[in-house]
């Protein structure tokens, strides 16, 4: 079934109305954070007292950057417009696609901030893909609110959604409500995903989302409950299999969540989905008529050439680049000239001291009987090739 903008039209008020009411403690705080960032336009410019006791992710404190130095020095800082559920709302209604990465650390939420993606996923696959784990099921409550910290540093303007592990929502709405707000308030996330859609985890969404916290929910393939689904096996391939798909999504949207993953099931399966609720379904594996789509940063990179992660790496990954084999030519270019005494170089090696000075530590070194290192400062200052660690004319 082709989805057809005019019945998403439609179905907008009532995605609004959902969100509003279902969400209204996440929208507070982007409220909130909005107005601090002054995100209409106007210069930032904020005083040192807002940057110190403002928790907000893109004014936290600056004072503790690296210092030119010693390294390259801090970048500069550009605060634009983030994302928000509204914002989503806005490109659901006008049927543009929403764009979705999985990114588990800074370096890669920064790339992620940067392409202008809408929301970064920081999913329980880190324990496969960073950890080296076969399933997602080791990942740990703690291991999550590390990761998301990082990320949180690093994307300022897409949404966080944090991915609640194994083990951290299915006992009781209470312990779902308290692993939510833990994302939230110690790992810098706007909202956190669940994963199925059956009776339990229908009612921890929903108590999560009536806690004030936005939940996006996640049917089809759900790699948590692989114990029950015999692998990671593909959903919807009968029709029996199709509609509980479909069931578990209108119970999730019931339940009040501002978003649905579709992850490995057939593009018809996922077209009917789509068509029939009226919040965003993101496409994982789910074909080209979901809402959004949403792939794994190492995945869509071609980042990893380990035979692991080959085994981990779904079909319906399309590769973007081949970042994996330019890493591995450039760490076995690295070892090689480490091996060879090519590296460093005198351009690599830029930290100089006074002749008068090289004078005195050697004095000193030998003063104190240490005379094999001595004789190494000694050669290092005269090696012709190594001169420039020696300002000046070279050392007598």
């Amino acid at each position: 079934m082709m989805r057809k903008c005019g019945y998403l039209l439609r179905r907008s008020s009532s995605f609004s109305s959902s969100i509003s009411e279902k969400s209204r403690g996440v929208e507070s705080i982007f409220a909130e954070k909005e107005n601090c960032l002054r995100l209409d336009g106007a210069a930032f410019q904020p005083s040192s007292d807002a940057l110190m006791n403002f928790p907000c992710r893109g004014s936290r404190p600056l004072s503790n950057l690296p210092e030119n130095t010693i390294y390259g020095g801090p970048k500069h800082q550009s605060y634009t417009k983030r994302v928000t559920l509204r914002s989503l709302e806005a490109k659901y209604a006008k049927c543009e696609p929403i764009t979705v990465v999985t990114a588990y650390d800074y370096p890669s939420a920064v790339h992620v901030d940067e392409a202008g993606i809408d929301i970064c996923l920081v999913g329980d696959s880190v324990g496969m893909v960073v950890h080296g784990h076969d399933t997602t099921l080791p990942v740990t409550m703690e291991d999550m609110l590390l990761h998301c910290r990082a990320v949180a540093r690093g994307a300022s303007r897409p949404l966080l959604v944090g991915d609640l592990p194994f083990g951290s929502y299915e006992l009781s709405s209470k312990q779902a409500i308290k692993s939510a707000a833990r994302m939230l308030k110690e790992g810098g996330m706007d909202a956190v995903k669940l994963e199925g859609g059956g009776g339990a985890r229908v009612a921890a969404a929903k108590a999560v989302v009536e806690a004030g916290i936005a939940v996006m929910g996640h049917v089809g393939l759900t790699p948590q409950a692989i114990s029950v689904l015999g692998g990671f096996r593909p959903q919807g391939k009968s029709a029996t299999s199709a509609i509980q798909v479909l069931e578990h999504a209108l119970a999730l949207q019931a339940a009040g969540c501002f978003s649905i993953v579709l992850e490995c099931v057939p593009s018809p399966v996922a077209a009917a989905i789509t068509a029939s609720l009226r919040i965003p379904t993101i496409g994982i594996g789910a074909g080209p008529l979901c809402s959004g789509q949403v792939l794994v940063y190492h995945d869509l990179l071609g980042m990893m050439q380990h035979p692991h992660h080959a085994k981990v790496t779904p079909k319906f990954c399309k590769q973007y680049g081949d970042v994996g084999r330019v890493i591995q030519q450039a760490l076995s270019h690295y070892r090689e000239e480490v091996s060879g005494r090519l590296f460093p170089s005198v351009s690599h090696t830029p930290y100089t001291i006074e002749p008068t000075e090289v004078n005195a530590f050697l004095k000193e070194l030998h003063s104190r009987g240490f005379h094999a290192a001595k004789d190494a400062a000694a050669a290092a200052a005269e090696d012709k090739q190594a001169f420039h660690l020696v300002s000046g004319p070279p050392v007598s």
